[in-house]
């Protein structure tokens, strides 16, 4: 068990949503080995729309939830001090969010054909190296960030961006 896994509210959604992403990324990788041959049968268009809803909703807000709810309170939390090591870590992170939302906008089309009916190619190296981005990204989450938000946030805090979380995902559209 990770210290993701041992999380309470808002932390285990954050780290749920990581956990959500595995079975999504082996439905790409199956889609993407079948393909270009792939016949685009209902179960191909409904593998392909469920990885659309994951990256264009869920992702999304998810990421929301991180830079305007999670990564605010973690800098507040440490007020008084310099947290450069803190700073530079949502730094990154954000970035690594900005490119992941463009790596994925280049599969994008592909999917959405395939959601469609459309034969679609999906290069499998496309796929593994977004796949692995977003690996990557939720390992450094899990094993950094959410720990250390769980060590320095108070109890308002964590209440105060449960409240931000649900009710973005009740004003996102489904």
């Amino acid at each position: 068990m990770s210290a993701a896994d041992r999380l309470e509210p808002p932390l285990d959604v954050l780290a749920a949503w990581h956990r959500q992403g595995q079975g999504v990324f082996e439905t790409m990788r199956r889609l993407a080995k079948g393909a270009p041959a792939l016949s685009v049968d209902e179960a191909a268009q409904r593998h392909a729309q469920s990885v659309l809803s994951y990256f264009d909703r869920s992702i999304a807000v998810h990421h929301e939830d991180e830079e305007r709810d999670l990564f605010p309170a973690l800098v507040e939390s440490m007020a008084g001090s310099d947290p450069v090591c803190l700073r530079e870590m949502i730094a990154a992170l954000t970035d690594e969010h900005r490119a992941l939302a463009a790596a994925w906008r280049g599969l994008r089309p592909a999917f959405a054909g395939l959601a469609a009916g459309t034969p679609s190619t999906l290069p499998l190296e496309h796929v593994e190296a977004l796949v692995g981005q977003c690996e990557r990204l939720f390992r450094r989450e899990d094993e950094e960030l959410l720990p250390m938000a769980s060590r320095l946030l108070s109890d308002e805090a964590r209440h105060e961006i449960f409240a931000a979380m649900l009710a973005r995902r009740r004003r996102a559209p489904s």
